[in-house]
């Protein structure tokens, strides 16, 4: 299931997403990151930093591991 992070908003983008799991320092290095690395959300290969990432989602990043959309509630 990989590590989860928690949100307390209805969703996250994934440029916040890689700030939030410490992938990355700033959220300017977003499109870089996404551009050199592979990244997968549920399975299929994403490259949008604007891409919206809810409660449930899987993301994969490569060389960092497997992560999980989180409520932190229950």
């Amino acid at each position: 299931m990989g590590e989860a992070i928690n949100i307390t908003t209805e969703y996250i983008t994934l440029g916040q997403f890689l700030k939030e799991a410490g992938i990355i320092d700033t959220g300017g290095m977003a499109k870089w990151f996404l551009s050199e690395f592979a990244v997968e959300v549920n399975g299929e290969e994403e490259a949008r930093r604007g891409r919206k990432l809810y409660p449930g989602d899987v993301v994969e990043v490569e060389e960092s591991g497997s992560f999980t959309i989180d409520t932190g509630e229950g």
